[in-house]
């Protein structure tokens, strides 16, 4: 195999499957998102194949992992790369470590700053990765009235699964039918039945990186306050990598929570990626259905590094699943802050809402009023212009 894939540790996998795992990470690594799913799918592919030849693999790897007729011709030169030997044009070469990481396990990753290029952002978001971990501040946040005043200040949706009730429902014919068969004609009380109405999924996503660091240990806390008010709340936290920290909240114990999420996690205060990080939330079907119909609350500056193509477009699609999109800044707590930056400008026609996020109390006041109406983010803040004369 050449030198285009860095040695990996694939022992959790069969020695022949190597060369079709290097060229998914390959693939990654030029841009292409390429979900667990479809990796599982193409190595069913081959299995199912034989192969016979290199045009069986090449044909399995185009059915199964769909690249987008635009990068047809990268995505053969790679093939070619990985599966011939064929050297790499240097316009496809990548940094190594340009691919964003999603940590779904917990582990903690190795000490190390690893340099990821990127073009001018804001003033303290940073192209670095860090790689590190935290310990938290466990005062007591208050939030338990906003606990026990969340479910039901939330909006919420009909579920699939029907209810009996005594009123106010529609009637259960099969059922009713059952019970004048039973009874030999007899006519009997109808029984009803109502979908069940559920909380809608909060989903929340933590920047993470060195410019969120005055901010960190105050939103997790409540972050793992609304795990704890409503069980299907997701959490992950996002910087140079993805994390899911669902798992390490769900603890009671609020100090227990906190130190297995600190563990979980491996990007504390390093760079500022959330665009690619985003899209990489996206790219992963069991992920993306999270979203779907979900109130979902991005706990950041949005001091994005480098271009903003991949935030915006990650901010587009997360509008169009869910329920609700929702940019808390800390930015915002200063009266004078607008929405100006070239990343804010962008995504603000995605947001139904862009609130002060400068502390846990003012993101937990406005998750209180979710189900309010509200206009949308750019209409408020064009009024919010408008009255001071700007």
């Amino acid at each position: 195999m050449s030198g285009l894939v860095a040695s990996r540790d694939i022992t959790l996998v069969p020695r022949a499957c190597a060369p079709f795992i290097d060229f998914i990470y390959a693939l990654r690594r030029h841009g292409f998102s390429i979900s667990p799913d479809q990796t599982q799918a193409f190595l069913a592919a081959i299995t199912l194949l034989g192969p016979r030849g290199m045009e069986h693999i090449r044909r399995a790897a185009i059915a199964t992992l769909a690249p987008p007729i635009d990068r047809m011709g990268a995505f053969e030169t790679l093939f070619r790369a990985v599966f011939h030997g064929e050297a790499l044009p240097a316009a496809l070469s990548l940094p190594d470590d340009d691919e964003t990481v999603v940590n779904d396990r917990g582990g903690v990753g190795e000490q190390g700053e690893v340099p990821i290029e990127h073009d001018q952002g804001g003033a303290k978001a940073s192209a670095l990765e860090r790689l590190s971990t935290r310990d938290f501040d466990q005062s007591d946040m208050g939030l338990t009235a906003f606990r026990r005043a969340l479910p039901d200040a939330l909006p919420r949706r009909h579920s699939f699964r029907q209810l009996r009730v005594h009123s106010n429902g529609a009637i259960d014919l099969r059922r009713s039918l059952r019970d004048i068969v039973r009874a030999e004609g007899d006519l009997t009380t109808p029984r009803l039945r109502r979908r069940q109405e559920v909380v809608r999924r909060p989903l929340i996503f933590i920047d993470i990186s060195g410019s969120m660091s005055g901010y960190t240990d105050d939103l997790l806390a409540l972050a793992h306050a609304t795990i704890q008010a409503i069980p299907r709340t997701e959490i992950f936290t996002i910087g140079t990598r993805l994390s899911r920290i669902t798992t390490a909240l769900r603890s009671k114990d609020k100090t227990v929570a906190l130190a297995r999420a600190a563990a979980a996690v491996d990007d504390w205060n390093g760079g500022t990626r959330i665009g690619p990080a985003l899209m990489a939330f996206l790219a992963i079907p069991r992920f993306a259905a999270m979203a779907r119909g979900a109130l979902v609350v991005i706990a950041s500056d949005g001091l994005e590094r480098g271009g903003h193509a991949e935030f915006e477009t990650a901010m587009r699609r997360l509008s169009q699943l869910s329920h609700r999109l929702s940019l808390a800044t800390p930015l915002a707590g200063d009266t004078r802050f607008r929405p100006e930056t070239a990343a804010l400008a962008a995504v603000l026609p995605w947001l139904d809402d862009l609130v002060d996020g400068s502390s846990a109390h003012t993101v937990a006041r406005f998750m209180l009023t979710l189900d309010r109406p509200a206009p949308r983010a750019s209409v408020a803040w064009k009024e919010k212009a408008h009255a001071l004369g700007h």
